[in-house]
């Protein structure tokens, strides 16, 4: 398989990856290149131009260090525009033959055709389920002999606006935009092993303006939604309830942040940049660990309510598998089992090699799941890059990356 781009476009950073399939099967991460996101809220392109200028970064750095090209790429697609349901289709198989890969494309266009109003889009149809001639549990029934192929299709499909800037801001930067994945799905397929999704599972994917959710059971996904709070609600309390700026509230949560409260005492404290004359003044510890405790709760409050809403509660003996980037605050894991009631994990993105360090997070869990998409659609116009010729001048090359890097904005 060829190289293969994506670019996972989040609330509060941008990740492009560039990456080869090796022969046991793993993704050799060729090239990363990481930005800070600008103007995008809450999973959604709010500023074209600055959301352009935080992927042509993380692309520069990406094809940096790959020593490639990148032209067209997978994109993930999050918030709380995305809708879904679950479809039946229907495709009559004539003669008496064997199933073809157009009879299964018949089938889900049949499940296509739902009522979707004119400011909404069918982005996904993904099967959940096949049925041949009333023999239900057909897994992949390309090739079997029957008459009626019928299909239960996962529809995911969110509204035109929102989709139609994502794709112009990554067009702005310079990247044409092959096909849009439903973070949540991508991040299942990063983080979750073949046994949770046949058992049934949900992948939690707390980003930093949205959480994902999807749940699998049966071996593909069963349900997915968006709820519209993250890691950013958790800097926004810190910087209200200790009269932080917003980045030093940032820059405590990631390095400092912690959710078991109770193992701290009261005379543990931090200095840290407020506002004020003085600047600078002492929190305590326990403080701000009671206060990220409240909005994780809330979150995975939310979480369950859903869980319960959608039936599934009795239905997922895998439990919960927690990514993104506030998956990694210490006590997340205890706090999740006391309040889900299920069995809790942090899902680390699987059988990846090269800029392992880089990627090796919950928080890269989407990124690397937009890379197993493109292996298991086997389309290779999903990621497109391109190996700059030989015989250039690779000082040449070197001092332009480097005038571009340094740039002013």
């Amino acid at each position: 398989m060829a190289p293969a781009a994506v670019i996972d476009i989040g609330t509060t950073k941008i990740c492009a990856l560039v990456g080869e399939k090796t022969a046991k099967g793993a993704w050799r991460i060729l090239g990363a290149g990481i930005a800070v996101a600008r103007g995008i809220r809450k999973g959604v392109v709010v500023d074209v131009n600055q959301a352009a200028e935080s992927i042509a970064s993380a692309v520069e750095q990406a094809e940096r260090v790959a020593g490639m090209r990148i032209e067209g790429a997978l994109l993930n697609i999050s918030g709380t525009h995305i809708e879904s349901t679950n479809s039946r289709g229907v495709a009559a198989i004539q003669g008496n033959r064997a199933v073809t890969p157009d009879d299964i494309e018949r089938a889900l266009e049949s499940a296509e055709a739902i009522a979707v109003p004119q400011n909404r889009e069918i982005i996904h149809a993904i099967p959940r389920g096949f049925t041949l001639d009333g023999q239900e549990g057909v897994k992949d029934p390309l090739g079997m002999i029957g008459f009626r192929l019928e299909v239960e299709a996962h529809i995911a499909t969110g509204a035109v606006p929102p989709i139609q800037n994502l794709i112009k801001a990554a067009q702005t930067a310079g990247i044409r935009a092959n096909e849009l994945v439903f973070a949540p799905i991508a991040a299942g397929s990063a983080v979750l092993t073949p046994a949770e999704k046949e058992m049934g599972v949900i992948v939690a994917d707390i980003g930093g303006g949205t959480t994902d959710l999807a749940v699998f059971i049966d071996g593909s996904v069963w349900q997915s939604v968006v709820l519209p709070v993250g890691g950013i609600n958790i800097t926004n309390d810190l910087a209200v309830g200790l009269r932080a700026p917003f980045d030093a509230a940032e820059d405590l949560k990631v390095n400092q942040g912690r959710i078991d409260f109770a193992a701290l005492s009261e005379d543990q404290v931090l200095d840290i940049t407020t506002f004020g004359e003085e600047g600078q003044r002492a929190i305590s510890m326990r403080l701000m660990a009671e206060i990220i405790d409240a909005r994780i709760e809330e979150i995975l409050q939310l979480i369950l309510t859903e869980i319960k809403r959608a039936g599934y509660d009795n239905l997922l003996p895998a439990g919960v598998v927690l990514c993104g980037g506030t998956a990694k605050l210490p006590g997340l894991k205890a706090k999740a089992r006391e309040i889900l009631k299920l069995p809790v994990r942090i899902g680390f993105p699987l059988e990846i090699e090269g800029f392992v360090d880089r990627v090796s997070s919950p928080a890269f869990a989407t990124s690397v799941g937009l890379l197993n998409w493109c292996a298991q659609n086997g389309n290779a116009k999903n990621a497109t890059v391109r190996t700059p010729k030989s015989g250039g001048n690779a000082l040449g090359d070197l001092l332009g990356w480097a005038r571009r890097a340094f740039l002013p904005g």
